[in-house]
Protein backbone atom coordinates (compact mmCIF):
# COMPACT_ATOMS: atom_id res chain seq x y z
CA UNK A 1 0.00 0.00 0.00
CA UNK A 2 1.38 3.53 -1.04
CA UNK A 3 2.14 5.62 2.10
CA UNK A 4 2.86 8.95 -0.19
CA UNK A 5 2.31 10.29 -3.50
CA UNK A 6 5.11 12.10 -5.76
CA UNK A 7 4.07 15.06 -8.34
CA UNK A 8 6.66 16.06 -10.92
CA UNK A 9 6.47 19.82 -12.38
CA UNK A 10 7.73 18.03 -15.27
CA UNK A 11 8.32 21.52 -17.38
CA UNK A 12 11.25 22.49 -15.39
CA UNK A 13 12.99 19.33 -15.08
CA UNK A 14 16.40 19.18 -16.29
CA UNK A 15 16.71 15.63 -16.34
CA UNK A 16 19.66 15.38 -14.34
CA UNK A 17 18.51 12.03 -12.61
CA UNK A 18 19.67 12.77 -9.06
CA UNK A 19 16.38 11.74 -8.05
CA UNK A 20 16.52 8.27 -9.02
CA UNK A 21 19.62 7.58 -7.43
CA UNK A 22 17.84 8.69 -4.37
CA UNK A 23 14.66 6.62 -4.12
CA UNK A 24 15.35 3.62 -1.62
CA UNK A 25 12.61 1.84 -3.55
CA UNK A 26 13.40 2.19 -6.73
CA UNK A 27 10.69 4.09 -8.57
CA UNK A 28 11.62 7.47 -9.71
CA UNK A 29 12.99 6.82 -13.27
CA UNK A 30 13.53 9.42 -16.26
CA UNK A 31 10.44 9.17 -18.52
CA UNK A 32 12.24 8.15 -21.98
CA UNK A 33 8.75 8.37 -23.75
CA UNK A 34 8.77 12.15 -23.49
CA UNK A 35 10.39 15.57 -23.78
CA UNK A 36 9.26 18.49 -21.91
CA UNK A 37 9.89 22.20 -22.81
CA UNK A 38 13.07 22.36 -22.16
CA UNK A 39 13.75 19.55 -24.12
CA UNK A 40 14.71 16.65 -21.60
CA UNK A 41 13.01 13.42 -20.31
CA UNK A 42 10.97 14.32 -17.31
CA UNK A 43 11.54 12.18 -14.03
CA UNK A 44 8.51 10.12 -13.19
CA UNK A 45 6.56 7.51 -10.82
CA UNK A 46 5.12 4.34 -13.23
CA UNK A 47 4.77 2.29 -9.80
CA UNK A 48 3.13 4.85 -7.37
CA UNK A 49 1.96 2.13 -5.14
CA UNK A 50 5.26 1.38 -3.91
CA UNK A 51 6.19 4.61 -2.76
CA UNK A 52 7.29 5.01 0.83
CA UNK A 53 6.92 8.73 1.07
CA UNK A 54 10.23 9.40 2.23
CA UNK A 55 10.43 12.64 0.51
CA UNK A 56 14.20 11.46 -0.64
CA UNK A 57 13.76 12.21 -4.48
CA UNK A 58 12.19 16.02 -3.35
CA UNK A 59 15.21 16.26 -0.95
CA UNK A 60 17.91 15.25 -3.67
CA UNK A 61 16.40 17.49 -6.84
CA UNK A 62 17.98 20.56 -6.81
CA UNK A 63 15.00 22.70 -8.74
CA UNK A 64 12.67 22.19 -6.73
CA UNK A 65 10.64 19.83 -9.33
CA UNK A 66 9.11 17.38 -6.94
CA UNK A 67 6.36 17.34 -4.12
CA UNK A 68 5.40 13.97 -2.06
CA UNK A 69 2.45 14.13 -0.22
CA UNK A 70 2.67 11.44 2.89
CA UNK A 71 -0.90 9.31 3.78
Amino acid sequence: MAKGKVTFNEDICKGCGLCTTACPVKIVTMDTSKMNIKGFHPATVFEMDKCIGCANCATMCPDSVITVERF
